[in-house]
């Protein structure tokens, strides 16, 4: 995969199923043909594997 592909969803987040396509005109909004929902998906970021996100707290290494 090169730098510039782009992952795209393998089922609907709301019905499971894998009738997905491109949806609108900007990258990562998808479209599901089983249950007529329209999604976006997005990154977020890198998470820090020391950083609990429930509590706030920084874990032991």
């Amino acid at each position: 995969m090169s730098s510039s592909a782009r992952a795209v969803p393998f089922h609907c987040p709301f019905c499971g199923e894998e009738d997905l396509r491109p949806h609108g005109e900007k990258h990562g909004q998808w479209e599901c043909r089983s249950c007529q929902r329209a999604f976006s998906l997005s990154f977020l970021g890198i998470l820090n594997p020391q950083h609990d996100p429930t509590s706030g707290r920084r874990t032991a290494p």
